[in-house]
């Protein structure tokens, strides 16, 4: 379970962001590949990876398992903000952190050799991650950014309603059932026991397409704190959370094909 610790400062310093944040569907995504759901916010990725092959994933699926921790500099605050200005940001990562994370996630999974010129800041390797994401967002996530934002969209306007009209402690009661409002405690389903004070940080919410049944926050408590939750297809104060749809193994592995598919459609993920 996750429990976020909430101040009078806190409560006052959360807000809702204003859209979907594309490095966080971008990462999120990447889990609905491997689900065997269908999931038709990425049909058009498949048809681009049935006629060029998997591309960007070969750089991506290592560094974002199936389950489990995935490095925080990934998804960074300034993607709030856009593609380019949250791919600077994760160029721009200190290579303490790239380091400490990678380490990290490493001792969940087995890395490929070329991860180490990312734990070693090289320009080179950083810009080749930051191209992956930046092809895999455009060619999965962007063609169906308008089905992602009107999802997001309505879920954003019943949170901001109950904000401006009744205050924050009434946004964190329409949270439920995924999440519960026990003052000042927000808790969540989570796969680890964890506790998030924010000590007067305040935070923010990212509603999101492509996250799944349980929000999901930064490992580093250092970072400024956010909350991603799944977005909610139909809303109401006390409606029950997205059935969310994730991407066939077997369409995937008709896509990608040959070993590389294979191993993908299998899931390239452990740890968690």
């Amino acid at each position: 379970m996750l429990r976020v610790h909430f101040t009078a400062q806190d409560l006052a310093r959360t807000r809702v962001a204003e859209g979907a944040d594309p490095l966080w569907e971008t990462v999120l995504s990447l889990h609905a590949l491997r689900e065997n759901r269908t999931e038709p916010a990425l049909a058009a990725w498949r048809q681009h990876a049935v006629r060029h092959g998997p591309g960007p994933l070969r750089t991506l699926l290592p560094l974002v398992p199936r389950h489990g921790y995935f490095p925080d500099f990934l998804t960074p605050f300034a993607g709030l903000d856009g593609v380019e200005p949250g791919l600077e940001a994760v160029m721009s990562t200190p290579r303490e952190r790239l380091r400490s994370e990678l380490v990290l996630l490493s001792g969940h999974r087995a890395l490929p050799g070329w991860s180490r010129g990312i734990a070693d800041g090289e320009p080179a390797a950083l810009r080749h991650l930051a191209r992956s994401l930046r092809t895999y967002h455009h060619r999965a996530v962007a063609p169906s950014w308008p089905r992602i934002a009107e999802r997001v969209g309505i879920d954003r306007a019943l949170r901001r309603h109950a904000l401006a009209q009744s205050g924050a402690e009434a946004m964190l009661r329409t949270f439920g059932p995924v999440m519960r409002w026990r003052p000042p405690v927000l808790e969540a389903g989570y796969p680890v026991e964890r506790d998030l004070y924010l000590e007067g940080r305040g935070l923010v919410f990212v509603p999101s397409y492509f996250c799944r049944d349980v929000p999901v926050a930064l490992v580093d408590d250092a970072l400024p704190p956010v909350l991603v939750y799944p977005a909610k297809e139909k809303v109401s104060a006390h409606a029950e959370g997205p059935r969310l749809r994730g991407y066939g193994g077997e369409a995937l592995r008709e896509a990608l094909g040959g070993r590389v598919g294979t191993r993908i459609a299998a899931g390239l993920r452990s740890g968690g």
